[in-house]
């Protein structure tokens, strides 16, 4: 594991290994824990510098609550033993806020490490920002005071897709393929139940898991796909195992429609290239197209970040940072019980509707938008000349659903 300190240059993100001792100017620490190395590395690196960007646009106006945020990077290579490492390392150097995302039983860990410090350490609790570990446990039965998720989960997700299936009668015979963790099983039983309750008619004819992030061939999963006659497939495979996945259906010539939770992630669309105009969707907080316009954020981060595969993806990172400053702006501090109770109920308005933080189980509503890639939309992914174009918005009152949480808080 290593830890980094990220600067931004006019080129791009400059990376150089920190020594802590003598560095000045930082005052209120956030830790960033995802892969940086290893087959995640893509998504991590590039959710590393939404983090990066939008604590820096807080910086220019002034910081919280006149503190600048510092944000402290370590590689944890989707591992939960190394993610555990890296936050008690983050937590000795003065991290307030813990910021993770990708995988859940990374995530499961955290929480779960991060309540027990708490209990131990009055006075030098802790919060743990969740941006897409999704596994609905973590806001159910798993849910804490300290853990606060910025994405919606499987459920949330898969309840988008089922409306979008509704009226496709195309869709008959389903094949679902997942990777083998919490998140991945998650997604499975949900497509299970989603299916059974909103379109019965349509038969699952096969099903598999696969070691994260670990396949590099996915082409006997396919050849597994064609076989089933299946005409439709649901995944919620992210990074490596998505675009592998995508390149091996294009590969085979499989003709499927691909209802993705990642599709637009980074390398997926060109490595699907025109096979997915029609039938690769994905479900997600936003996508460029959603207006017809770029957003000014959207536009700052493309002329910062200048390499093709630089696409402002996570959304939800911006809406996280949003409302970490109104929730700071509305406790008058920086310390993390008193930013946790403002975080908990706060709404806000985004360029693409209102949002509110839940205050019974710390998961964020926002508006959800399935969408389909098209070679007719106005702004494209990674320069392929393609993109995506909204099918359905979900407003965020619409995507919230029953919780198990039963919320203890600190007195």
């Amino acid at each position: 594991m290593r830890v980094w300190l990220h600067r931004i240059g006019t080129g791009g993100l400059a990376v150089a290994l920190l020594a802590f001792a003598g560095l000045a100017g930082a005052q209120f620490k956030m830790a960033y824990i995802d892969p940086l190395s290893g087959g995640a590395a893509s998504a991590g690196v590039n959710s590393q510098k939404h983090v990066v960007f939008f604590a820096d646009r807080i910086n220019a106006a002034g910081g919280l609550n006149g503190e600048k945020i510092e944000i402290l990077s370590y590689d944890n290579k989707v591992s939960p033993q190394e993610s555990l490492i890296a936050l008690k390392k983050a937590i000795d150097e003065g991290a307030r806020i813990i910021v993770q995302g990708n995988g859940s039983s990374v995530a499961l860990a955290i929480t779960d490490a991060v309540l027990k410090h708490n209990e131990r350490n009055p006075g030098k609790e802790v919060l743990f920002f969740n941006y897409a570990a999704i596994d609905p446990a973590l806001t159910n039965d798993k849910c804490n005071f300290w853990h606060f998720r910025f994405d919606a989960d499987v459920d949330m997700k898969m309840a988008a897709f089922g409306d979008a299936m509704v009226n496709d009668k195309s869709i008959r015979k389903v094949y679902l393929i997942n990777q083998d963790y919490s998140f991945g099983k998650a997604v499975a039983a949900a497509a299970h139940k989603m299916l059974a309750q909103k379109r019965p008619d349509v038969q699952i004819v096969g099903e598999e898991l696969h070691p994260l992030q670990k396949v590099q061939d996915f082409s006997p999963y396919v050849a597994k796909i064609k076989a089933s006659g299946a005409d439709t497939v649901i995944t919620g495979n992210w990074s490596n195992d998505m675009l592998l996945l995508v390149k091996a259906g294009k590969d085979a010539d499989l003709k499927v429609k691909w209802f993705t939770y990642y599709g637009g992630g980074l390398g997926s669309v060109p490595a699907i290239g025109r096979d997915g105009v029609g039938t690769l969707k994905q479900v997600t907080e936003h996508h460029k197209n959603v207006l017809p316009t770029l957003l000014p954020e959207e536009e700052a981060f493309h002329k910062r970040y200048t390499d093709k595969s630089d696409e402002l993806y996570y959304w939800r990172i911006r809406n996280m940072f949003a409302m970490l400053d109104a929730a700071a702006k509305k406790a008058k501090s920086n310390d993390p019980i008193k930013l946790a109770r403002a975080l908990e109920g706060l709404q806000l308005d985004t360029p693409l509707g209102p949002m509110q933080m839940r205050a019974d189980n710390h998961q964020l509503l926002q508006p959800l938008f399935v969408s389909t890639l098209s070679d007719k939309a106005r702004f494209d992914v990674e320069h392929t000349g393609l993109g995506f174009v909204t099918d359905e918005k979900i407003d965020a009152a619409k995507t919230a659903l029953p919780t198990t949480c039963k919320m203890q808080r600190p007195s």
